[in-house]
């Protein structure tokens, strides 16, 4: 009885596995990116709730706070409003994670021959798109609130919604790599999400506010992210030093107020931070 040889096994070049990989992740995202734009009503319920900040609580709140020298509070909340937008379609960008396992379409993709990492970042990437995306329409809302806009400033925007969007994306999908239902993941998401949302000074300045309450704006992420953005639009808007004082965009820690670079490090840092718990998450989902 003849025995065929068995053919040896050639291990992949390390270009080879990285090109496969990239592969996958640019698949998962393009995946992400089909999904949203097929649910419509995703991307209006995106856009409402912000609005709904911007007019109830801009409009309401300016007769209160009042106008400094032509700027007044709803140019403050623009910048807010769009950290909303992106924190808010980013965050539960992670729910198609918990959808995919509750259909039994997580399983096969956990057993394809590939690495969960590049499934982790594409799940990340295209939800970030998704979100950044989402910001960015609200810029059509800045004539109408009086905001000035440039060319170079609606790219820095961009490029920090960006920033932020990775960051909350990858926070989103490491909570639903621990969630097995949909609605525990809806549950967990809006304790998350508002108190970070009111927390960040996205709706209203961080200064004079109790010690305690202080430290722990200190400690949400989403402080250092919403900082600079709101930086860079008030920076194009020619703002007088009174306006500034009042309605301040920088952050002070201990008494050190943060450079704008320095704060996007800070952001930088969060992102590594959740992108790492996200593929971590990801390696031990069953």
């Amino acid at each position: 009885m003849s025995t065929v040889p068995l053919r040896p096994m050639i291990a992949q070049r390390p270009e080879t596995v990285l090109r496969d990989e990239a592969r996958t992740t640019g698949m998962v995202w393009l995946r992400e990116l089909i999904r949203f734009e097929r649910t419509r009503t995703r991307i209006l319920s995106g856009l409402i709730q912000p609005v709904l900040f911007l007019i109830v609580m801009g409009y309401g709140m300016a007769g209160l706070v009042g106008s400094i020298e032509g700027f007044d509070f709803k140019k403050f909340m623009f910048p807010g409003i769009m950290a909303m937008s992106v924190v808010t379609t980013a965050i539960f960008s992670g729910m198609s994670i918990v959808w995919d396992r509750e259909f039994g379409f997580l399983r096969e993709m956990l057993v394809a021959p590939t690495s969960r990492a590049s499934l982790a970042l594409g799940k990340t990437a295209g939800g970030a798109t998704v979100a950044a995306a989402q910001g960015t329409i609200m810029l059509i809302l800045a004539p109408a609130i009086g905001v000035h806009l440039t060319g170079a400033l609606v790219v820095e925007i961009v490029g920090l919604e960006l920033l932020m969007a990775i960051a909350l994306t990858a926070f989103g999908v490491f909570v639903a790599t621990h969630i097995e239902r949909m609605e525990g993941f809806q549950v967990v998401m809006q304790m998350l999400l508002f108190p970070m949302i009111f927390l960040s000074g996205a709706l209203f300045p961080l200064n004079g506010l109790p010690d305690w309450l202080t430290v722990i704006t200190r400690l949400n992420p989403l402080t250092y992210a919403v900082a600079p953005l709101r930086q860079v639009v008030f920076a194009a808007q020619h703002m007088t030093p009174r306006a500034q004082a009042r309605f301040p965009s920088t952050v002070e820690v201990f008494g050190h107020t943060l450079s704008i670079g320095a704060e996007i490090a800070i952001t930088a840092g969060f992102a590594a931070i959740f992108i790492a718990l996200a593929i971590r998450g990801f390696s031990r989902t069953e």
